[in-house]
């Protein structure tokens, strides 16, 4: 490459400022931080910002998500920041992005997987097994209460909202006997020492996308996708291709647990789906094997297996019962 071209294409680099859309609680902070020093290292004098922001998800926390309108609720003015070109990216936890992204908005890139474990989290009992009749047990997530409730109908499943810190403090005041936490926010807050025992991914399948961080950008913002598309990390992004097709396909409303979790072996991609009912009394788990390049297959023909061993009359009936 020409001397003189290598120099403009420095110096282009050095002229641009990238901004990054994040929440602000100290996780989601975290994850953008982590994502502009990946930037940064990955393009040498590229200028990186945040713009922290409050969501609706963040401001309504006396409700649970499912009767607010889910997720989604955590990502809405962030791409209206990007949007208003306020802001050039999100960086997401990529189980709170819906399965269907807005027109004009594109994921370019996601980060190698954390742990993807849900994380039992409990002052007073060892783990799970030892929490008595009736514990209180703090979940924010349908997909948990379906699979605590399957095993053990006797537990008091309650709403618990608010960032890590928050539902820890809640933990330690006694409101609750156990949390249920997913390990990776734990980890990387550096609050690993909290967990009292990992649920095996069988015991409590994992949400869809759990622990990979993903980036969103504007579809027709060509130089933002190729400064993200560096970082992207090809097994976190067939495995999740897998578990959003999965979800995507069942077209679960914001009432429905559901859970897809993909490991992959070599180049074989294996996936794990759940539906359940919120009471956890009816319940359709199957698995899925196959080539990772057909990623998308997979999850699309996991789906239809569940749909067809019965999963449709009750993902229907949850759809007809949502808010």
């Amino acid at each position: 490459m020409p001397r003189w071209l290598v120099y403009r294409i420095v110096m282009s680099i050095s002229e641009h400022t990238l901004r990054i859309a994040t929440r602000q609680s100290r996780l989601a902070l975290w994850q953008a931080e982590h994502v502009a020093a990946l930037l940064r290292n990955k393009h040498p004098g590229l200028k990186v910002e945040l713009v922290p922001m409050t969501t609706q998800g963040d401001r309504i926390l006396d409700r649970p998500l499912a009767n607010i309108g889910g997720k989604g609720l955590f990502i809405k003015e962030l791409e209206l920041a990007m949007s208003e070109h306020r802001a050039d990216i999100a960086v997401h936890s990529m189980k709170d992005v819906p399965s269907d992204m807005p027109p004009g908005f594109m994921l370019a890139a996601m980060l190698p997987r954390a742990d993807p474990r849900d994380a039992f989290v409990s002052t007073h009992y060892k783990d799970f097994a030892s929490l008595p009749q009736g514990a209180r047990v703090g979940t924010s997530s349908l997909r948990r209460q379906c699979q605590l409730k399957n095993v053990r109908p006797d537990l008091e499943l309650i709403t618990l909202r608010g960032n890590v810190d928050t539902r820890l403090r809640k933990l330690d005041e006694n409101h609750y006997d156990a949390i249920i936490l997913a390990a990776a926010g734990l980890i990387r807050l550096g609050l690993e020492s909290r967990i009292t025992e990992y649920f095996k991914p069988e015991q409590s399948v994992p949400a869809v996308g759990q622990g990979i961080i993903g980036i969103e950008c504007r579809d027709d913002d060509a130089r933002n996708i190729a400064y993200v598309r560096a970082l992207n990390d090809a097994q976190s992004w067939q495995c999740c291709v897998a578990e959003r097709s999965f979800a995507q396909r069942l077209e679960g409303s914001c009432q429905s647990p559901i859970a897809g979790f993909a490991t992959l072996s070599g180049d074989r991609l294996q996936l794990h789906g759940v539906i359940g009912s919120p009471d956890g009394k009816e319940m359709y788990r199957g698995a899925h094997i196959g080539s990772i390049d057909d990623a998308e297959a997979i999850g699309v023909r996991l789906a239809e297996e569940l749909l067809k061993d019965g999963a449709g009359p009750l993902l229907e009936r949850l759809r007809q019962e949502s808010p």
